[in-house]
């Protein structure tokens, strides 16, 4: 008897302590207010400190700066728990990276991702489901759009009550610089997309554009342009699996319609994904990329709800799919270098459309009531589902040869820095090195007439190749193209990629001579030079022949000898990239 009283008197101790423990209260902001409101920056940061102490499986890391001055912040969810993120390096497990605000008035994911975690962290079944996943979270990736909140910069937009805008602290559009890495932002998230090394990334985005019924679509990184297995896989069993697993939860999705001055019913093209983008970048890593786009017109609680639901497919089917997805990333490397040639341009194959049963709205133009033209009026009383060409393949249009190596001289710094950031592994050579490599000089190119992100973009750009013996210089870079990084490679130092280091300007030296000739003093050593080079004399007299601009034209003429003369500088239009085979 005594023994029962002992026992129940510890039971009602335990029971006292247990009871007088304060229960956190993780309801968010947008549940609190019915789906209206997101939350301030700081109250994002402070609900995954408090949740990271209540949880011993949900971790919170700061690596680096942004622009904004404050770090990037990583959540992550493992259920034994991550203590240094050395430790998901080394894991085995599924990996999944999430980014949330990189257009912070775009905040559906930012408030999906909250009530995401904490719901997996509070339900045991959700805890066993993930049991092989680390789930990492970017909970706001554009800091100071974020802190630079308003109710009136999304114009199109249907909530949330107030939000942050789409432009960084220095007004950079952050879903342009992955690639050319001009913030602080982007150099910050290399670093932490390089310690995930995450198998899947999803990218939340609200779309602008057509009207239609649906409130979510999807836009998965071009599969042609990601190519191999992984591109093969991603096409026909991710997109299919994911859309399949939101229709069972009653959740109507489509592609992304890519539609600008038309109609959906009029057919679109899927959305090309260069390196620029978020998902065109990971996928450089051979990671399978996904943004997710809700309708801007929808109300703000349905898109956040859809966000949601999609997150967790996407988990599924990850953690449903780890050993495949694994197997496909670790052999994309080779499978890539087998191919001897990498394309670097694509267009849309109109001939292999795909065709969708789309749900819209009737669509006509009527007079406007403001402007004195007419106005596109979506008619949501008059939906429909009719069949519509979705152009979602696309065909390579130039290709080059995957070269042993690249060597790049040293002095670039800018571009070894953002190799450093990117984890790409080189050499430095040790002596002064007579090497026969490929030499690329810039032949053409076109270049934006407005600014474009900082930059004068670049475009069109053909070079001419040749093959010399140079000697290269102690220091020098030696990069070899057999690594994890040589997509990234391919797509920055090919000057005629689209996104490359040379049409973002960052070798825009080269396009400028240093040195010339008056005229009165060259005319004497453009005699000679004639007289005593019978080569450049018979193409002299061919041109002339020919060009009648160039036979009007004495400055035209005198160019020409200089050009073809050793007075010429070498540097002029010579890209300081150079193919080993």
């Amino acid at each position: 008897m005594k023994k029962i009283v002992v026992i129940a008197l510890s039971l009602l101790v335990f029971s006292c302590k247990e009871s007088s423990k304060e229960v956190k209260d993780f309801t968010t902001i947008f549940e609190k207010t019915k789906g209206t409101e997101t939350p301030v920056y700081e109250d994002i940061i402070n609900y995954y400190k408090e949740i990271s102490e209540e949880y011993s499986e949900i971790s919170l890391f700061s690596f680096g700066q942004t622009d904004a001055g404050e770090p990037l912040h990583l959540v992550v969810y493992n259920q034994e728990g991550i203590f240094n993120v050395d430790e998901i390096k080394q894991s085995t497990k599924n990996r999944i990276l999430i980014n949330n605000g990189i257009h912070p008035g775009e905040s559906d994911g930012i408030d999906a991702s909250m009530m995401l975690l904490r719901d997996i962290v509070q339900n045991d079944s959700l805890k066993e489901r993930y049991k092989n996943s680390i789930i990492t979270i970017i909970p706001v990736y554009n800091v100071g759009g974020s802190m630079n909140r308003n109710s009136y910069s999304r114009a199109n937009q249907n909530g949330p009550k107030a939000y942050g805008f789409r432009g960084n602290a220095r007004n950079f559009d952050l879903n342009r610089d992955f690639i050319k890495q001009d913030t602080k932002n982007a150099a910050t998230f290399a670093e932490i997309f390089h310690v995930v090394n995450p198998d899947v990334f999803i990218d939340n985005h609200v779309s602008n554009g057509a009207d239609y019924q649906y409130a979510i679509t999807h836009l998965f990184t071009q599969h042609n342009k990601l190519g191999g297995s992984l591109g093969t896989f991603l096409e026909n069993e991710m997109r299919p699996q994911i859309e399949a697993s939101l229709q069972e939860k009653g959740i109507a999705i489509t592609p992304y319609v890519n539609v600008w001055g038309n109609t959906p019913e009029a057919g679109f093209s899927q959305f090309f994904d260069s390196p620029r983008y978020s998902t065109g970048y990971t996928t450089l890593f051979h990671t399978l990329g996904l943004m997710v786009e809700t309708h801007m017109l929808k109300p703000y609680k349905i898109r956040v709800e859809q966000t949601y639901e999609l997150l967790f497919s996407a988990l599924d089917f990850a953690e449903e799919n780890s050993e495949t997805i694994k197997k496909l990333r670790e052999k994309a490397t080779a499978e890539i270098l087998s191919k001897k040639t990498y394309p670097i341009a694509f267009k849309v194959d109109v001939e292999n459309p795909t065709e969708l049963q789309f749900k819209g709205y009737e669509a006509e133009y009527i007079d406007s009531k403001v402007t004195s033209g007419k106005r596109l009026f979506y008619d949501t009383l008059k939906p429909f589902t009719k069949p519509v060409k979705y152009y979602n393949n696309f065909v390579a249009t130039k290709e080059v040869e995957i070269p042993k190596a690249y060597i790049l001289q040293q002095g670039w710094h800018k571009i070894v820095e953002r190799l450093n950031h990117n984890n790409i592994e080189y050499s430095l050579l040790e002596k002064d090195t007579s090497i026969t490599v490929e030499v690329n000089h810039i032949d053409a190119f076109e270049t934006r007439k407005s600014a474009y992100e900082g930059h004068y973009l670049h475009y069109n750009t053909i070079v001419l190749k040749s093959t010399e013996t140079l000697t290269f210089r102690k220091g020098d870079l030696y990069i070899d193209t057999n690594q994890n990084g040589v997509r990234y490679l391919l797509e920055t130092l090919e000057a005629e990629a689209t996104d490359s280091f040379f049409n973002w300007n960052f070798f825009d030296t080269i396009l400028q001579q240093k040195e010339g000739y008056s005229a009165y003093v060259f005319e004497d050593i453009a005699e000679k030079i004639l007289a005593e080079n019978p080569n450049v004399k018979s193409a002299f007299e061919e041109k002339l022949k020919s060009d009648e601009d160039f036979a009007k034209n004495p400055r035209m003429q005198l160019h020409f000898i200089y050009k073809n003369s050793p007075h010429y500088e070498k540097a002029h239009l010579l890209l300081p990239v150079f193919k080993v085979f």
